[in-house]
Order: structure tokens, then sequence, then C-alpha cells
């Protein structure tokens, strides 16, 4: 008897000792939560570091400088179909939404073209920095605010591409001088129609023109009849390109008409050389192409009513030094007299607070793997070996 009663009691003591325990561990494991709860609410947001909740372009000012903004995805679509570089396209679809940030060079940019006067010529913007620094994407936050106040834009996102790798080149069946890219033209057209689908129908062209013995576009006609054409009749794409660029110098500075943004990147290779060759096999220079021809009317501030906006680029350029970066070395003497008076935009990489946003940026998108890239060690071995250049950074984080 004696035996089970201490048996009882020996019982009952663990089981009362390990219930105090477990109440002892929940009560603990509370009051933790409870300290990291208050310890969170004590440190700072840091979304509200590296973004910020104003996404209308028109609205940034230095406030904003050097946090990102997030582009609709129904202005990607429709504003930028072939816009963007490829990279970014890429990483897009890997952070599932579109971030750009807010630099200075896009906000000088930006005041610039609040303040001109539209009723006199053009003024003409050329973005220049080291490669990889983000010129294209300067340019493409600009455009985003032209396209939010309403602006018609005629975006050439790379011109390198207009003067090398052309899959077929053809004489010009109105200008026996000149070679036509079909292919390139109808792509481009395809694009601007994507891009200004609520213009076309409401500008109408101001003279008759003839394609072919049977196809012809007549005066008073809207212009999408007229991209049409070029659409649905590739051989033509090249002369229905040049159509509808006079048609928008024209009618760009008329009362009550559209403000036009003229976008080129990659700027220098209207004036750079090219890789293509004629069926003698002599190299074709770039004014011999009917569409580098087209293009270079449209860079002269001959018209009113818009803005012309434009980048440099030595990734792309043919037989340039890799160290050329300058306005006067990538434009040549020629190039440069054509585009004289510009405005130079300066696009320097990454300062400190950039840097930190864009890294922040990473480590919230889960793009920072490896341990030791999210210490502070590890953040200061970035910089070193990026030299806070923005191309160079995205490409080492791809690999951590």
């Amino acid at each position: 008897m004696n035996m089970n009663l201490h048996k009882l009691s020996s019982r009952l003591r663990r089981t009362v000792t390990q219930k105090f325990r477990q109440l002892h561990i929940s009560s603990s494991g509370l009051q933790l939560e409870a300290v990291a709860v208050e310890t969170a609410l004590a440190e700072p947001n840091l979304l509200s570091v590296f973004r910020t909740s104003e996404q209308d372009p028109a609205c940034h000012s230095e406030k904003q400088a050097g946090q990102y903004y997030t582009l609709p995805p129904t202005h990607i679509h429709t504003l930028f179909p072939h816009g963007l570089p490829p990279r970014y396209q890429l990483q897009i679809k890997t952070f599932n939404e579109g971030c750009v940030m807010v630099r200075h060079p896009t906000l000088e940019l930006i005041s610039y073209l609040k303040k001109a006067d539209y009723s006199k010529a053009p003024l003409r913007y050329v973005l220049y920095g080291l490669p990889g620094s983000g010129k294209t994407m300067s340019l493409c936050h600009a455009l985003h605010y032209c396209y939010t106040q309403g602006w018609l834009i005629l975006h050439v996102p790379d011109a390198h591409l207009w003067v090398k790798n052309c899959k077929e080149l053809l004489p010009s069946s109105s200008r026996p001088s000149r070679f036509d890219q079909p292919l390139q033209a109808s792509h481009w057209l395809k694009n601007f129609k994507m891009t200004n689908e609520r213009f076309l129908p409401k500008i109408k062209t101001t003279q008759r023109y003839v394609w072919t013995k049977r196809e012809s576009t007549e005066e008073g006609r809207p212009l999408g009849e007229l991209v049409d054409q070029g659409v649905n009749r590739v051989k033509s794409s090249s002369d229905v390109v040049g159509a509808v660029l006079r048609e928008l110098r024209l009618q760009a500075g008329e009362e009550g008409a559209f403000k036009l943004a003229v976008a080129v990147d990659g700027v220098n290779a209207l004036w750079g050389k090219t890789s293509l060759k004629k069926e003698d096999r002599t190299v074709c220079e770039p004014e011999e192409l009917t569409l580098i021809h087209n293009l270079r009317k449209m860079l002269k501030n001959d018209w009113t009513g818009g803005a012309i906006l434009t980048a440099l680029s030595q990734t792309g350029s043919l037989y340039m030094p890799r160290s050329a970066y300058l306005p006067t070395e990538l434009l040549g003497q020629e190039g440069f007299d054509h585009m004289e008076p510009f405005v130079p935009i300066s696009v320097s990489t990454y300062n400190e607070k950039e840097f930190e946003s864009c890294y922040l940026y990473y480590l919230d998108r889960n793009w920072l793997q490896h341990p030791h890239s999210q210490t502070e060690e590890g953040k200061k071995e970035l910089i070193f070996l990026s030299n806070k250049n923005p191309s160079i950074l995205e490409r080492l984080c791809a690999f951590l």
C-alpha cells in the first residue's frame, strides 16, 4: 500500500513539474514575442526608405530622389512595347513588378520639359555618361512623364539596330540612291501604333501618298490608315515611316494639336558607321538608309510643338573605343554639328543613397541569396566590385 502511494506521489510530482515548465516556457515565449513586436514597431519602415508612394512622374521631386516608384502594368504594355532594356524586362518577370528609380538626371530633364516654350522650335536634350550608368532608364522615366501628360510618343529604343545586323536590305523603290529596311520599319510601325492608338484616328493626312500603281493613301485619311499600310504592305514600310514622321512634324505645332516627344536612344548611331553591305560588297553609309535619313530630319529643330530627347550609347556602337562616352567622342564632328545646340545632361553612377536604395530593393525582392551578401561586409564588397555602376551591380547580384 505504501509502495503504491509512493509511486503515485512521484508520478504526480513529475506531472506537476512538467506542467509548470510548459507554463513557464509558454510565458517566456509570449514575453519574447511581445518584445519582438515592440522592436519591430520601434524600427523605421524599410519600405519607406527605398520606395515612394508617389507614382505620378509629374510629381517627382528631390524628395523622392533615390527611391523607386512602380510603373503600372498597362503603361509598360502600351508605352514600352519595345523600349525597355532586355535585362530590365527579365527583371520585371523575375520580380513581378516594374520599378524605376527616381534619379537626379531625370528630375533635371523633367524640370526642363515643364518650363519649355512649345510654341518655338523644340529643344534637344542629350543624356550622356559611362556605359551602364542608367541613361536608358532615365530616358524611359522622362518618356513616362510625357506619356502621363498626354504627349504623342515617337520612340526609337536603339538606333544601333538600324545600322547593323539587318536581315533584309533592299534598294528603295522611291529613291534609287537609298536602301530600305522593310522588316525593321514594319516592326517599328507596329509598336508606334500600340503606343499612340488614341491619336491615330484624330490626325489626318495632309497630302496624297502613292505606294504602287494600285495602292495609295488619300489626303484627309486618318494617320492610322497610313500606319496600317506600312504594317500590312511590308515592302513600302520604310517610305510609310518617312510619311508618318513628315505628318507629325507638320501637325505637332498646330493650335490645339498634340505635343510630340521624339526619343532616340543610341542617337550617335545616326552618324556612325554601319555593318551593312550593298550587293557590290561596299559598305552602306548611314545617310543612304531610308530610315536613318528620315530620322535625321526628325532631329532638326525646324518644327514646333514638342521636344527631342536623346541618349548616347557606347554599347552597340560600331568601331568606337570602349572608353568613349562624351558627346564629342560618340557623335563625331558631323553629328555634333547636326545636334547643336543641345542641352547636355550627365548621368553618373549611383551615389551613396542610390546604391543603398538599390541594395535594399534587391534584398526585399530576395535577389541576394548568398548569406555573405546580406552582411555589411558583403555590401562593401559589392560597392568595391561594381564601383556603384547600376548595370555592373545588377549583373553581380544576379550571381549571388
